[in-house]
């Protein structure tokens, strides 16, 4: 099997872009280190996952970490979970960050819907960085302290994250877009000292304040010892806007101003590899959200190798990502300051004041690699937005991809409408490892529908139910060989068995990760969805992304949700949910079209039993569609025991699909 589309790649590298490719360099550079020989990208992977130990430490060496101790071998123990890395090292993530200087170019740039463009210096990072982190000190935050943020995706939100993990500290953040009891299920997991937070945040055209929502998430979190306040929309009052430390609310109450004041020198502080840099949390639509710890050391390693290797990211290049602080993109999108590149933080909305805001975006701060999402993608190319002749996009040298399947329509929209020269690297990965496991890379053609590669370092396998590898057809996406960024561990999980359960069940000693794959005869990597929420249409197997990619073509649907739910009598149910465009009806003639496409571009084995107009399709707050706990609720369980509704966009769908079932 070559692919969903075998007629040919719709980009390939030019001599240059091989060339000219950090991760060329890197080939070259370690050929010479290890003595191997490395012609091409797939045979850079396999060395990089057959000899681990030595792949790491060439990572290491290539990009100069810094430790405060002499390193030996990279891989002491290849337990999955508990492998041991570097033993002996110590590092901060913060010196391999704050380490450039870069003063012709800035290390963040900010937009808002309403606020003109800030710039935010290298050296200007550096000094909040070290007064933010000497008001932590004041306050009696060390090592293994947790400092949470209920904050918007500003420059202030980098700035704290720093200063925490400077000092050893342990950070978590929510968006502001999470009320505050849901922001509580997850930070108040880590019994905080410090909040950082703001008042309030731009979205859709609205400034949305959010001081009630700060006060109830202050007096959840017992031991607070101090709240640092943004002034980011402003107190159209005139007033400090700072709220007095009420009786049920505990510490004190500073602004950002005061505690970011001052030249303190930043002096990180040398932590062990896998000392907690940051706690991100599952979605936690089906229960309290998992609080997924990662290591100072994993983290670096794993960002530095996708983000300049993969992603080709460098000193003159700056990164987009339109996200949240509540999804491991934040992280990931503030990892490339490690490189030495500018990032760009957006408070608002990716379709206001039109709906090819993020392509002004790219435009306006020069973005070399724009990441958005499919949804988006879908939305611009129905409503036939073409970016490349309303916006400058000269700059632009690859889009990224993630959130979910990127349909192969989707993937060619974006080469006829940007650019055939600039790639689209739709990536696969998770909050799990905060990276990917199969992308793109610039030596590498990209194919529609596909990913190019799997990332180095990452032993990616697909797995029939029995264990065993399987090739052009569908199986579960494993990893068999350990990766630095896995999880330290989960918080609150003393003896490790909900770790274990979450990905160590189904296969022994190999990572398990919830998706459906085809690995193809050139080694791209095809993703179905999630195993969990797989079609099983008597016997045969289908991933819900197949569905989509189909149906979502069709001008008359927005968004559609699949459903295969097993019923007590034996049989399988299998609606399909659809969301209409403005104008469309659902007659006979549209749903005759939607079993075509379907018959066409998926299966004829999957037509839906029953296809629903529904008013929306409830989504996680990170933009994942409820698969799971629909068909929970499909089948009858008790929705209010199945769904968190503070963990979904709209809760008030879910009482839609409840009423709903069979």
């Amino acid at each position: 099997m070559a692919g969903p589309h075998s007629t040919g790649p719709q980009w390939v590298p030019s001599d240059e872009d091989v060339e000219g490719a950090r991760i060329t360099d890197f080939a070259s550079w370690a050929q010479g280190r290890c003595g191997v020989h490395l012609p091409d990208y797939r045979a850079l992977w396999r060395w990089s996952v057959d000899d681990l130990d030595d792949f790491w430490l060439a990572v290491w060496e290539y990009f100069e970490v810094h430790s405060a101790t002499p390193v030996g071998a990279a891989l002491v123990d290849e337990s999955m979970p508990g492998a041991g890395w570097f033993p002996g090292a110590r590092l901060n993530y913060v010196t391999q960050a704050l380490r450039h200087q870069t003063r012709h170019r800035p290390a963040i740039r900010y937009s808002g819907e309403d606020a003109a463009d800030v710039e935010v210096p290298w050296a200007e990072l550096r000094r909040q960085v070290g007064a933010l982190a000497a008001t932590l000190k004041s306050h009696g935050v060390g090592p293994g302290d947790r400092v949470v943020g209920y904050l918007p995706n500003i420059p202030e939100a980098v700035t704290a994250f720093l200063a925490t993990a400077s000092v050893g500290a342990i950070w978590a953040a929510c968006g502001q877009d999470y009320s505050a009891p849901a922001a509580l299920d997850r930070l108040g997991q880590l019994d905080p000292s410090i909040l950082i937070t703001a008042d309030g945040y731009r979205f859709g055209g609205k400034a949305h304040r959010r001081d009630d929502e700060v006060e109830r998430l202050r007096t959840g979190l017992p031991n607070l010892r101090l709240t640092v306040r943004v002034e980011h929309l402003g107190d159209p009052t005139g007033d400090t806007g700072v709220p007095g430390s009420g009786p049920a609310a505990p510490g004190t109450v500073m602004c950002w101003a005061e505690a970011s004041a001052g030249d303190a020198p930043l002096e990180p502080v040398d932590v062990p590899f896998d000392h907690p840099l940051w706690v991100v949390f599952s979605s936690g639509t089906t229960g309290l959200p998992k609080g997924i710890v990662h290591g100072h050391g994993g983290v670096m390693l794993e960002h530095l190798k996708s983000l300049a290797l993969q992603n080709d990211i460098g000193p003159a290049d700056t990164l987009f990502w339109y996200t949240s602080p509540s999804w491991m993109m934040w992280n990931f999108q503030l990892s490339a300051l490690l490189v030495g590149a500018t990032i760009v933080c957006y408070d608002g909305s990716p379709t206001y004041p039109a709906p090819d805001t993020l392509w002004e975006l790219a435009s306006r701060h020069h973005a070399t690699l724009l990441g958005t999402s499919p949804g988006y993608v879908l939305a611009c190319s129905k409503a036939e937005v073409v970016p490349r002749d309303a916006h400058e996009l000269g700059a632009l040298r690859a889009v990224g991809i993630t959130g979910s399947s990127l349909p192969a329509t989707s993937s060619l929209w974006l080469s006829r409408n940007v650019g055939e020269s600039v790639p689209v690297f739709s990536i696969s990965g998770g909050t799990d490892v905060v990276s990917a496991f199969a992308g793109g890379v610039r030596t590498v053609p990209v194919w529609p529908g596909e990913l190019s590669v799997p990332y180095l370092g990452v032993a990616l396998d697909a797995f029939d139910e029995a264990g065993n590898p399987v090739r052009g057809e569908v199986g579960e996406l494993v990893v068999t060989r350990p990766m630095p960024s896995m999880p330290v561990r989960f918080w609150n999980d003393p003896d490790g068995s909900r770790y274990r359960g979450a990905y160590f069940d189904t296969y022994p000693g190999v990572w398990r990760h919830g998706d459906w794959i085809t690995i193809t005869d050139r080694g791209s990597v095809v993703v179905h969805g999630r195993s969990d929420s797989t079609l099983n249409r008597n016997g045969v197997r289908m991933g819900s992304a197949d569905i989509y990619q189909a149906v979502e073509s069709l001008p008359e649907v927005s968004e559609a949700l699949v459903i295969g739910a097993e019923q007590p009598d034996g049989g399988y149910w299998m609606p399909l949910f659809v969301v209409l465009a403005d104008g469309a009806d659902l007659d006979d003639a549209l749903k005759d079209r939607i079993r075509a496409v379907i018959r066409e571009q998926a299966s004829p084995r999957h037509i839906p039993d029953e296809i629903i107009v529904a008013p929306g399709v409830p989504h996680t707050r990170t933009g994942k569609k409820l698969e799971v706990p629909i068909k929970r609720i499909l089948q009858g369980a008790d929705a209010t025991a199945i769904v968190d509704r503070t963990a979904v966009d709209d809760p008030d769908l879910i009482d839609w699909y409840a009423a709903h079932k069979r």
